[in-house]
């Protein structure tokens, strides 16, 4: 059964997209079956995965229009875009990903009924033995798609920037994990957090870095032993519509997602002896 990642921030600019887009691409690297999901309504990890023309996405699946199955994409193939080619037993297309749409903007209003928080659960659960990994983007808030990625998730890792609004918002997004495990998901797992667009020259980043370490030990998790230095590579290669690896795989952040995925895989290792 696979392993379902939720990466989720409160604050905005902190990478969260950087870093499901490479995570997934790291694990598809390493040979594992990997699915993307979108959750964001600016759709920025679809579009990075060239899969923003499709009709059907996350925004379907929420609202029971169409099973999870149906709305994945695969590609981008050879004419640079996904496609819903259904494939033979055991093929596993390196890219797949269930898109979003800016019709998940009004989330929020259509999910009403009772049990809206399992929505997205109740959907990947048939999927759960065709995937290693399902890695899920979310939006930089915390309101019923967040809930829904979390509620949904095995694990959840935070990205964070070394600065004080990241810290503020660590400790908000901590407070909406504690309610989804006391009343949606009593199994997830905060699997630490990700320090992102870091600058080791800054003595207030390394500061505050020293801080968000302090905060993960009240909050009884762990920081990344590597954070994510920042780069030029990184806006380059969604400029181009790449993952990071097949962009500029020598390139710092690369090296660092790289190490990241290996310190996840690591942990989880860890965990399952």
């Amino acid at each position: 059964m696979s392993d379902i990642i939720t990466i989720a921030t409160q604050k905005g600019g902190t990478g969260k997209t950087t870093t499901a887009g490479a995570l997934g691409a790291a694990l598809t690297r390493k040979g594992w079956r990997v699915l993307m999901v979108d959750m964001d309504p600016q759709a920025n990890l679809t579009f990075t995965m060239r899969a923003q023309d499709q009709t059907h996405g996350t925004y379907e699946v929420l609202t029971g229009k169409m099973p999870a199955a149906d709305a994945i994409c695969t590609g981008p193939g050879q004419a640079g875009k996904p496609s819903r080619t259904k494939e033979k037993p055991g093929d596993m297309p390196d890219r797949k990903i269930i898109p979003a749409s800016t019709a998940l903007s009004g989330a929020d209003l259509e999910l009403t009924a009772i049990g809206k928080e399992f929505r997205l659960q109740e959907a990947l659960q048939p999927l759960r033995d065709d995937f290693d990994y399902i890695i899920i983007d979310t939006p930089p808030s915390l309101g019923i798609l967040t809930i829904n990625a979390l509620t949904a998730a095995d694990e959840v890792v935070i990205t964070a920037q070394a600065d004080a609004y990241s810290l503020q918002g660590i400790w908000q997004l901590h407070s909406t994990i504690q309610a989804v495990t006391r009343y949606t998901n009593p199994g997830l797992l905060l699997k630490g957090i990700l320090i992102t667009r870091h600058n080791p020259r800054s003595v207030l980043s390394r500061d505050l870095t020293g801080l968000i370490e302090e905060t993960a030990q009240q909050m009884q998790t762990f920081v990344y032993q590597r954070p994510i230095r920042e780069g030029v590579a990184v806006k380059e290669a969604q400029a181009s519509r790449q993952d990071l690896f097949s962009y500029a795989p020598r390139n710092k952040p690369a090296q660092d997602y790289m190490a990241f995925a290996d310190e996840l895989l690591e942990r989880r290792q860890g965990d399952d002896s």
